[in-house]
C-alpha cells in the first residue's frame, strides 16, 4: 500500500516576525508609532516646568507649619540638613498659603496625564539590555530608579491625601517630606543628562545620522499623530483642572470641583456656609464641652488666667478678613472673623511688650495637630484672633465655638478649633 502522507494544518512558512518569540528587551516589541525622541522630550520640557514649581511649593508648605518651632508641629523628626531652608514663616500677604498650597496641590493632579504619558513614552528603555552598558550608564539607571519611584510615591500619596485616604504606613508628612527629596536626587540628575539633548531635539531634531532611540523600528500604522497624542494629553489635564483647582474658590467654582472632597457641593446658607475641615461630631465634641463651662485658660509670667466666653466678649473686639487654606489644597475666601488678638491675650498674661511664641491646646478628644504651636510674628500681627465671631454671627461647633485661633497666612491646621489653653513664653 502507498505511505499515506501525513498532512499539517500550519503554513508551510511562518513570517519572520512570529518565528521568534519577541521580548520587552527587543526593540520590536514596541511598535506605537506615537513614540519618539521629540514627544517625550515636549512633555519632558512640561515637567520640568511643572515639577519645579510643586517641588518648591511643597518645601513652602512644609515651612509653613514652622516645623523647628516645637516638637508638636514637627511631624519628620530627624530631617537634620534637609532642614536647612526653614525660615520664619511669614502672615502677609495674608493669601500666601491659600497660594502656595493651592499651585502645589493643583499643578500635581494637572500634571498626572503628562507624568504618566512621559513614562509610557520611556518605558522601552526600562527593558534595555544589558542593564548597564558601564558605570556611567549603571548612575544614570540608578537616577532614574529614584526619579520615577520617587515622582511615583509623591503623587500616589499626595494624591491620597488630597482624598483624604490616609492609607500610609505611618506619617504622610514624614513620608512625604523624604519621597521629595529622594524625587528631587533623581530629577536634578536627569535633568543634567538630559536637558541638553531635550532642548537640541526640540530646537531643529536630532543631529543628521543619530538615530532615534525612542522610535519604533518596526511601528504598526498610524492611528493618531504625536501632536494628536500630546491634545490627548493636554485635554486630560484640562480636565483635572476644570475638576479639582474649584476647590480653593466658593462659588460655582466649587460645584465644578467633583474630583475633591471639598468640592461639588455647597454649605449651605447662613454666616457659617463656608468649607469646613472636620466637623465637631468627628472628633467627639458636644454641647457639654462648649457650654457655660467652658473656661479659656491663658498661661504665662502673670499666672493662670481663666476667662469664659461672655468674658472675652467684653474685651475690646477686632476684625480680620481672613481665609481657611488647607494642606489639601482647598480654600476658602476671605471670612470677616472677630475676636480678641493674641497680642492682647499675650499683654494679660504677662508680655504687655513684645509677645511671644504661644502654645494652643485644643479640647478635642482625637486627631492630629489638636495642640499647635504659632511663632511669636504670628502673635505680634494685629490680625491674629482668638475668634468668636465671623461674617457677623457666633462661630458654629464645626468651625470652632467657642474660640479658634485665625492667623493669617497659615495652613488651616495651625488655626486651631475648640481652644482651652494658651500658654505663652519662649517655645
Amino acid at each position: 500500500m502507498p505511505e499515506r502522507r501525513r498532512t499539517s494544518t500550519l503554513p508551510a512558512r511562518l513570517p519572520a516576525r512570529l518565528t521568534a518569540l519577541r521580548t520587552p528587551a527587543d526593540p520590536g516589541f514596541w511598535r506605537s508609532p506615537v513614540r519618539g525622541a521629540r514627544f517625550t522630550a515636549v512633555l519632558g520640557v512640561i515637567l520640568l516646568a511643572g515639577l519645579t514649581l510643586v517641588f518648591v511649593t511643597g518645601l513652602l508648605s512644609y515651612a509653613a507649619y514652622n516645623p523647628d518651632l516645637d516638637p508638636v508641629n514637627d511631624k519628620t523628626p530627624g530631617k537634620g540638613w534637609l532642614g536647612f531652608y526653614l525660615f520664619a514663616w511669614p502672615t502677609g500677604p495674608h493669601w500666601l498659603y491659600r497660594l502656595t498650597q493651592g499651585l502645589h496641590t493643583t499643578v500635581g493632579i494637572v500634571l498626572v496625564p503628562v507624568l504618566l504619558a512621559k513614562l509610557w513614552s520611556v518605558i522601552p528603555r526600562l527593558f534595555a539590555l544589558p542593564p548597564a552598558r558601564s558605570v556611567g550608564h549603571a548612575l544614570e539607571r540608578l537616577s532614574l530608579l529614584l526619579l520615577v519611584g520617587g515622582a511615583l510615591f509623591e503623587l500616589i500619596t499626595g494624591l491620597l491625601n488630597i482624598q483624604l485616604d490616609y492609607l500610609f504606613p505611618g506619617s504622610f508628612y514624614t513620608l512625604h517630606f523624604y519621597g521629595a527629596w529622594v524625587f528631587l536626587a533623581g530629577f536634578v540628575t536627569h535633568v543634567a543628562l538630559k536637558l541638553p539633548q531635550a532642548v537640541r531635539v526640540l530646537r531643529g531634531g536630532l543631529p543628521r545620522g543619530e538615530p532615534d532611540t525612542l522610535a519604533a523600528p518596526d511601528p504598526l500604522p498610524a492611528t493618531v499623530s504625536r501632536r494628536g497624542a500630546l491634545a490627548v494629553v493636554g485635554a486630560g489635564s484640562l480636565l483635572l483642572l476644570v475638576t479639582s483647582a474649584g476647590r480653593s474658590f466658593d462659588g460655582p467654582l466649587r460645584r465644578l470641583a467633583l474630583l475633591t472632597p471639598r468640592g461639588g457641593t455647597e454649605q449651605g446658607p447662613g454666616p457659617n456656609a463656608f468649607q469646613v475641615n472636620k466637623t465637631a461630631a468627628a472628633v467627639r465634641i458636644t454641647s457639654a464641652d462648649t457650654g457655660e463651662r467652658w473656661r479659656l485658660t491663658v498661661r504665662g509670667p502673670a499666672g493662670e488666667l481663666r476667662f469664659s466666653r461672655d468674658d472675652l466678649l467684653a474685651m475690646e473686639q477686632h476684625s480680620a478678613a481672613l481665609p481657611i487654606a488647607c494642606v489639601e489644597g482647598w480654600s476658602t475666601s476671605d471670612q470677616l472673623w472677630r475676636g480678641v488678638r493674641l497680642s492682647d491675650l499675650a499683654a494679660l498674661a504677662g508680655y504687655p511688650d513684645d509677645p511671644p511664641d504661644v502654645f494652643v491646646e485644643s479640647f478635642q478628644r482625637s486627631g492630629s495637630f489638636r495642640k499647635a504651636a504659632l511663632r511669636d510674628n504670628q502673635v505680634r500681627d494685629g490680625r491674629s484672633l482668638l475668634a468668636l465671631e465671623v461674617n457677623g454671627a457666633p462661630l458654629s461647633p464645626d468651625h470652632g465655638y467657642p474660640a479658634r485661633i485665625i492667623v493669617p497666612a497659615a495652613p488651616g491646621v495651625l488655626n486651631t478649633k475648640w481652644v482651652e489653653t494658651l500658654t505663652f513664653g519662649e517655645l
